[in-house]
């Protein structure tokens, strides 16, 4: 076998199996979405969730998953990014560089779950945090810190060192050329890490079963005082997300409607988490010429 025809076989291969990953995703997500999308409706998104009858929706749901994705953001993004840009622009390869180094892949490579028994133990019972947004909103900034920091790390390593040379030729401090220079060049790639990771924390479970809890709570949607219990803001109040709903009336089976409301509400999980795959591109590119002027 001549060198043109290996090639050519070890490339149909690839093609293959790139193709047979596309078609099961691509069945996946079809099988979700043709079940799930007849049952979406204005009704079914705003209308709070109903235990022993059936037509109850998934508002109070829907929206804890986003204040709990948004609250771990505002929490992780700062870290991740001071973390990223220490590593990868001052820190030199040392003992202590390589155990953080360690870490953050011993973190990443943590089951879910283990970080939500970690949280339960910690934030809920340890700091008698209850079983509450900002339990769980700790829980995920742990859940996300690992992937979200080498996001960003990979990103600003793939600036071109010459960028950085220019940046002191020009007489900028190292902090002045990584956040005039560095950080705007990396943008793209920042912003698709980050709104990728917000997809991957919008459906997590298992990490807010034990700290964010099991319960969604009647919301009154007119009291945005953040200190009063039935306000959607009150950071100390039990939250049920979309991903906890869908495992949690599945396993009990006392709603009339479960495979209905379950379908109609994975269906939302699917749809959320592809807007924020296919928006990350985009955003990070309007963003890269906003700073760049490109």
């Amino acid at each position: 076998m001549n060198a043109k025809t290996a090639d050519k076989i070890a490339t149909g291969v690839i093609y293959a199996i790139s193709g047979i990953v596309a078609l099961i995703l691509f069945a996946m997500l079809s099988f979700i979405l043709v079940r799930g999308v007849p049952h979406l409706s204005w009704h079914f998104l705003t209308s709070p969730a109903r235990a022993f009858e059936a037509g109850g929706g998934i508002g109070i749901q829907l929206f804890n998953s986003f204040y709990l994705l948004i609250l771990a953001m505002v929490i992780s993004f700062p870290i991740a990014l001071g973390a990223a840009i220490y590593l990868n622009e001052y820190a030199q390869k040392n003992h202590f560089t390589a155990i953080v180094r360690t870490a953050i892949e011993i973190l990443s490579s943590l089951p879910s779950v283990v970080v939500g028994l970690f949280g339960f133990l910690l934030f809920v019972v340890q700091f008698k945090l209850g079983f509450s947004i900002l339990s769980g909103a700790i829980a995920l900034t742990l859940f996300n810190l690992p992937l979200l920091t080498r996001s960003i790390e990979t990103s600003l390593a793939q600036i071109p060192d010459l960028q950085r040379e220019a940046g002191a030729a020009l007489g900028l401090s190292r902090w002045e050329t990584v956040l005039h220079v560095i950080l705007p060049a990396a943008v793209p790639s920042i912003v698709t890490g980050v709104v990728l990771s917000a997809g991957r924390v919008f459906g997590e479970a298992a990490a807010l079963i034990y700290t964010a809890g099991q319960s969604a709570p009647a919301l009154n949607f007119s009291d945005w005082n953040p200190f009063n219990i039935s306000s959607p803001l009150n950071p100390m109040r039990p939250a049920e997300t979309l991903a906890v709903h869908i495992w949690k009336i599945n396993s009990e089976g006392i709603m009339p409607d479960v495979s209905a409301v379950s379908a109609g509400a994975s269906a939302v999980l699917i749809i959320v988490v592809l807007l924020f795959n296919f928006s990350a591109r985009k955003l990070g590119m309007k963003l890269y010429k906003k700073l760049t002027s490109a």
